[in-house]
């Protein structure tokens, strides 16, 4: 099954993410769709707060089997992925890349794309 939406760069959008991933939730155990909601959701909200360029957000599902891919694809030229370290920011502030680093099975930072999965 696979999903495909052009979001406005907008403080909505991860919204809106989020209703598109509502359309999975009867595919999904509770705790994998939960888990999808948060990190798409924080995706979608830093590719809105820090992707300067103009232009829309995508996103896509795709639910393989018992696998579901997201991907986030954004005007951006990308970025460089820093791990954080205790202690790196005195704020709660620029946690969603770690979490998407300990819930997800599988994930990466392409050229203004970023992908995850959950599942097997």
């Amino acid at each position: 099954m696979f999903y495909s939406e052009f979001l406005p760069k907008s403080p909505a959008a991860p919204a809106a993410a989020r209703d598109l991933l509502d359309r999975l939730r009867d595919r999904l155990p509770d705790n994998r769709f939960e888990d999808a909601r948060l990190l798409l959701s924080e995706l979608v909200a830093n590719a809105v707060e820090h992707v300067a360029e103009e232009g829309d957000i995508e996103v896509k599902l795709d639910l393989d089997g018992d696998v579901l891919r997201v991907e986030v694809l954004d005007p951006g030229p990308g970025f460089t992925y820093v791990p954080r370290t205790d202690g790196a920011r005195s704020n709660d502030r620029g946690w969603g890349l770690v979490f998407i680093d300990r819930v997800a099975t599988r994930w990466a930072n392409e050229r203004g794309r970023v992908w995850f999965e959950l599942g097997s």
